[in-house]
């Protein structure tokens, strides 16, 4: 038996630029951070009494004679990737629902590969891991995915990542315990309650990408990547949660052009009601069209907020482990 945990992820500044369609053209960059809410993958040895040769449970069970036989995409095209054809007791669980932009999706493509290569006894880096999970995700499944939210789950921790045709390059946000903790303590994240496929919401996206009308906009956003990481590294923690919030205000802004389902009247509301509130600026977590969003506000506007948007809250905190092994027996 064999149990993996992988982080979710919010992504601040530079979502979009994670996309080959711009980065390889002009190079790309985020910042975002993993958080402690988690998709466990269990993986187990499957005994040759049943009929079926693999189990798969997740929202629905699937009981197969054969990988081609899968449903889910993800766990039918990474065994095949890596070459596993049977005899799998394969379950899944999450601390939050999918499609809600947390990047959730990829932090299961990259769990489940880091189970696997422990079944088989196999080494793997963090590196590596991201790279596989961006490879089956992008090549085989075919999704409209970018190439930031494998390298959260598989690295963990407040990174910027910057993406050349050559290569990722990952870097640790240098930044101190009583920033961090700052920052933590003054994200207001929220469930909208919509869900959403992002593939689909990203299609529109992708296809604007892919014809360079919205690098003007992609441009601005890489930019705050590195506007971001100035006010971390020089401002004091009020001053640097306060400038980030209004950052994430004009992302948000920047965001809104990139693509005509990113957001509707229900998210401007709660947006809207926020900012009224007492928030510094916030966004949608992910591609758009629902999930979380989150804000960044003063400590002591945060149950004004709370009271104003009226939605369920999520309490987490940063993590910085990355996808892992917590159990193998």
């Amino acid at each position: 038996m064999i149990i993996s945990r992988t982080p979710v992820r919010l992504s601040f500044f530079g979502g979009g630029t994670d996309y080959r369609e711009f980065f390889e053209r002009e190079g790309g960059a985020v910042l975002g951070a993993t958080i402690d809410k988690y998709i466990y993958v269990s993986v187990n040895r499957l005994s040759e009494f049943f009929e079926y040769k693999i189990r798969v449970g997740y929202s629905r069970a699937e009981l197969v004679k054969s990988v081609e036989e899968i449903i889910h995409p993800s766990v039918r095209e990474t065994l095949k990737y890596l070459g596993i054809d049977g005899n799998l007791d394969i379950h899944i669980f999450a601390d939050l629902p999918a499609r809600t932009g947390l990047g959730s999706s990829s932090s299961f493509t990259v769990g489940f590969l880091r189970a696997l290569y422990a079944l088989l006894d196999r080494k793997t880096s963090k590196q590596q891991l991201a790279r596989t999970a961006i490879r089956i995700e992008q090549e085989l499944i075919k999704e409209n995915v970018g190439c930031q939210d494998q390298v959260h789950a598989a690295y963990g921790g407040i990174n910027i990542i910057e993406f050349q045709k050559a290569g990722i390059q990952v870097r640790p946000i240098s930044i101190s315990k009583e920033k961090k903790e700052f920052w933590d303590e003054s994200l207001l994240v929220f469930y909208t309650g919509l869900t959403r496929y992002a593939s689909d919401i990203l299609k529109e996206q992708v296809e604007n990408t892919r014809s360079t009308s919205k690098d003007i906009e992609l441009r601005k956003m890489k930019q705050m990547v590195y506007q971001a990481e100035k006010y971390i590294i020089e401002e004091k923690p009020e001053a640097m949660v306060e400038a980030l919030g209004a950052l994430l205000h004009e992302s948000w802004q920047q965001k809104k052009r990139l693509s005509s389902l990113v957001t509707n009247e229900a998210i401007d509301e709660v947006y809207n009601k926020a900012v009224k509130a007492g928030a510094y600026g916030g966004k949608l977590a992910g591609a758009g069209g629902g999930g979380f969003m989150f804000f960044l506000a003063p400590l002591d506007k945060k149950d004004l907020i709370r009271k104003a948007v009226g939605l369920l809250e999520v309490d987490f905190k940063f993590e910085a482990e990355g996808s892992v092994i917590i159990y193998k027996s």
